[in-house]
């Protein structure tokens, strides 16, 4: 059973590529709307349909202004004064329509909307961090009910005693019972707490405790307290006791909250005024429905992938994000050299068999599996209309999972692609010859990667080629 504490405190071309008809092209569709528009007919305006071989979705960041335009003034640009791919590719950046109105430092993880709620810590005295009822009995708690109980610290906190749950009665303690705690999805115990008939240590309610060496668990940390006993024994679960680690601090934050609140929601105003304008001057933006967050992503996708079907014609979509090196003729001649074509098809660099993270920025606890079906690294992937129109179709029923790629990947699971993997679309930070995608760079290194790929055609080697 997982017990929550709210205060442990209180991540191209057509089906087949085809001569272009210019007849069937017309002025590329005006520009979407600004930022928290109300209602889908303001966030999805009706365009005058074009078709293009292939439309670009790039997720970006609210806050992302020098990431975007150093993709202005490389790949995209010379995407747009190329003579023919810039009538064949649409290209837009995916951000969320509103900002997260909780300050980063007021959140209870930095990748979520929810403000840490804290109101009234008791400082400067232990605390248990699990209590039972006055009535509650050995049945309440019985083995097949609580063999286990897992904790989140969303404020720094110092365990000083491990506890087990043993209702005695008038027999006094009469098992050998073994307390560990330990750090989620770590296999060593941090401490361990041994309770016996002659070492059963104190009882606090129906709880016992033993002290341990004090050890600081921060914030955002998570852990387990499973029992191990020698003999059979109904209701045992562990517990353990606590102290704030520097109350004087959160209450100075915590004083301070209201002022930080106001000054952030008129920072996002600022910031909003500062996207409309960006959005007018070049036209390359869709803004999702969303508030603009981490977790939010797979849905920022799904929205863009709506967007799409219900405002223009295209044959495939590649997505990327706006901290990858995208070489779009290299992913064009990619197509022609393998017949990458047809419906149903998914084309990237597949990750398989990819353990589910229980813990940190990829936490993910609502997906049962122990491992992730295929999802392709998101540096870039190119999918078929096909795909598309049964993603924006069922949006509003597919789950969104912590991250958009192993989101994408258990959606398909559904519908079974042909993949074709391929290693051009690197997942990692480095850079290869003929890459067609490459993640993680800062606005500076993007920007001279592509100086060295305009300089002598290769983003990696153009030193040894001069």
């Amino acid at each position: 059973m997982r017990n929550w504490l709210v205060l442990l405190c209180p991540c191209v071309l057509g089906a087949a590529l085809h001569l272009w008809h210019l007849w069937l092209r017309s002025p590329p569709p005006p520009r979407a709307s600004g930022p928290g528009a109300a209602g889908q007919s303001a966030l999805f305006p009706q365009w005058k349909f074009s078709h293009y071989d292939v439309v670009v979705g790039v997720l970006s960041a609210r806050n992302n202004h020098e990431l975007r335009n150093v993709i202005r003034n490389t790949w995209l640009k010379h995407l747009l004064q190329h003579p023919t791919l810039s009538q064949r590719v649409l290209v837009k950046f995916i951000i969320g329509a509103r900002g997260c109105e909780v300050p980063v430092e007021d959140r209870e993880d930095p990748y979520s909307c929810r403000l840490l709620n804290i109101t009234n810590p008791v400082l400067n005295q232990e605390i248990e961090a699990f209590s039972f009822p006055e009535d509650a009995s050995s049945s309440i708690l019985s083995e097949d009910r609580v063999v286990s109980v897992s904790f989140r610290v969303l404020y720094p906190i110092v365990i000083t005693s491990l506890g087990v749950f043993y209702d005695a009665g008038d027999v006094g303690f009469q098992r050998n019972i073994t307390v560990k705690l330990y750090q989620a999805e770590q296999e060593e115990a941090l401490f361990i707490a041994r309770f016996s008939p002659p070492s059963c240590g104190i009882q606090v309610n129906k709880l016992w405790y033993k002290p341990v060496e004090q050890f600081i668990l921060p914030e955002a940390g998570e852990g387990a307290l499973p029992h191990e006993f020698m003999e059979g024994v109904e209701g045992v679960a562990g517990g353990f006791i606590y102290t704030v680690q520097e109350g004087d601090a959160l209450l100075r934050s915590l004083h301070s909250r209201p002022q930080r609140l106001s000054d952030h929601v008129r920072d996002l105003r600022v910031e909003d005024a500062l996207l409309q304008e960006e959005s007018s001057v070049y036209d390359d933006i869709v803004f999702v429905d969303v508030v603009d967050t981490y977790r939010n992503v797979p849905a920022k996708l799904l929205d863009f992938y709506r967007w799409t079907v219900e405002t223009t014609s295209f044959s495939l979509l590649l997505k990327t994000d706006d901290d990858c090196y995208i070489d779009l003729e290299a992913v064009f001649n990619r197509i022609a050299q393998k017949s990458l074509d047809g419906p149903n098809f998914w084309w990237g660099n597949f990750r398989l068999n990819w353990a589910v993270d229980r813990t940190g920025k990829w936490q993910e606890l609502e997906y049962p599996s122990p491992a992730y079906p295929a999802f392709a690294c998101g540096s870039g992937y190119v999918i078929s209309k096909d795909i598309v129109d049964w993603l924006a179709g069922n949006s509003g029923r597919l789950k969104t999972y912590q991250g958009e790629d192993v989101s994408m990947g258990i959606w398909m699971a559904a519908i079974g692609p042909k993949r074709h993997q391929d290693s051009l679309w690197l997942c990692e930070k480095t850079c290869e010859t003929g890459m067609l995608s490459s993640p993680q760079y800062s606005p500076q290194e993007l920007s001279r990667l592509w100086e060295l790929k305009e300089l002598c055609g290769d983003p990696c080697q153009c030193e040894a080629k001069v």
